[in-house]
């Protein structure tokens, strides 16, 4: 047995539901924060396999997704130019800007290239100095280390012809701009085991007493969601709020000292714009004033960036939870993988790409689709 099949035994997972069944009496509203607890929800049907007192609302945890359109846009217009090569990692290059993605400044000549590590934009500028080489360092607490680790790098090492268009944004802020919008339905949250297993869980009493919802750190794998909705759906049935660690064997309370003294060296805490969402007061990270020298965006002046979202595209109310993507009339249809209208359509984390992907078109699943062990 290889093993990840023991967090997706069908016999387990048969029992977690079970239980979820017999506990929960009343209707209750769940958050999932994370894309890839979203694209495991909608892969192995668990949705469609809880009881119908138990909704799943998928929440803004594709950091592609909310990386802001003015972003893109300001990545496009530096990849565009003949002395930079333009690093990224795969899954931005179909995101698409006001009127064109980075796929098409390659086309039109620009050096775009796709790299798996930071350090691997930083090699390629020592071996190109009369180049400038540009990194787009997006993501969570979860991408964010090694990015900063990087910067470090190159400043130790004097490498001058490198720098990083950053957009890192921070997920306890997001919780809180969901809790205090008025349209908000969420009764819990399914914390991101991975943001958590950098960032430790310091940060989430204090959101768990103010709003009085349960936040439960829950893993990636069929039996970790549903492990994390039993714990949640027993607490909501108790009356109780409190931070519960159901992916002990990733996570410790503490996070990783290290990747965070890391982070606090390079970056520091701003207001950040999430695409479709808006500006979240302390939710992002910038270079520190240590390293700003090698911010993209001081580098390059690119400033005065003019913005359009196609007007049919509704993937901010998507990414607030508002709608699920199949109720969006360009699903499916104007908006396809080959011609997204909105990242949550092309990005690997993306909840239309998991609707788009697993089939999930508006009509119900049979029972081989709705599996949990699919």
């Amino acid at each position: 047995m290889k093993y990840i099949d023991e967090f997706q035994d069908p016999e387990l997972a048969r029992r977690l539901l079970d239980d979820i069944r017999a506990t929960a009496t009343r209707p209750w509203a769940l958050m999932e924060v994370c894309g890839g607890q979203t694209h495991t929800i909608i892969r192995h049907g668990i949705d469609q396999l809880l009881p119908e007192q138990v909704e799943l609302i998928h929440g803004p945890g594709c950091p592609v997704c909310v990386t802001p359109l003015e972003v893109i846009d300001k990545a496009l217009e530096i990849a565009s130019r003949p002395d930079v090569i333009f690093c990224s990692f795969g899954d931005m290059l179909r995101v698409p800007g006001s009127d064109r993605d980075l796929f098409q400044v390659r086309g039109e000549g620009g050096d775009v290239r796709v790299v798996y590590s930071p350090l691997d934009a930083l090699k390629t500028a020592q071996q190109n100095p009369d180049r400038e080489v540009v990194f787009f360092g997006i993501g969570f607490e979860t991408t964010a280390p090694p990015n900063a680790m990087t910067v470090h790098q190159a400043r130790r090492l004097g490498i001058r012809n490198f720098s990083m268009l950053v957009s890192h944004v921070r997920v306890p802020p997001a919780i809180e701009a969901i809790m205090t919008s008025p349209s908000c339905r969420v009764q819990a949250f399914l914390a991101a085991g991975h943001v958590c297993s950098v960032m430790g869980m310091a940060e989430y009493p204090a959101l768990a007493e103010r709003f009085r919802v349960p936040i439960v750190v829950t893993g990636f794998e069929p039996l970790d969601i549903l492990e994390g909705i039993r714990r949640t759906v027993r607490q909501l049935e108790r009356g109780e709020h409190t931070v519960d660690n159901a992916y002990p064997r990733a996570v410790r309370s503490e996070g990783n000292p290290a990747a965070q003294a890391m982070l606090a060296d390079v970056f520091e805490v701003t207001d950040r714009a999430w695409r479709g969402i808006g500006t979240i007061p302390a939710s992002g990270w910038r270079l520190s004033e240590r390293y700003r020298d090698y911010d993209a965006e001081h580098r390059f002046s690119v400033d005065g960036i003019a913005t359009r979202e196609p007007a049919a595209c509704r993937s901010g109310e998507v990414l607030q939870g508002l709608i699920k993507p199949h109720e969006c009339e360009a699903f499916g249809t104007t908006c396809t993988p080959r011609t997204p209208l909105g990242a949550t359509m092309v990005s690997s984390e993306g909840a239309c790409a998991a609707y788009y992907l697993y089939r999930r078109l508006g009509t119900p699943p049979t029972p081989l689709e709705a599996s949990p062990v699919a």
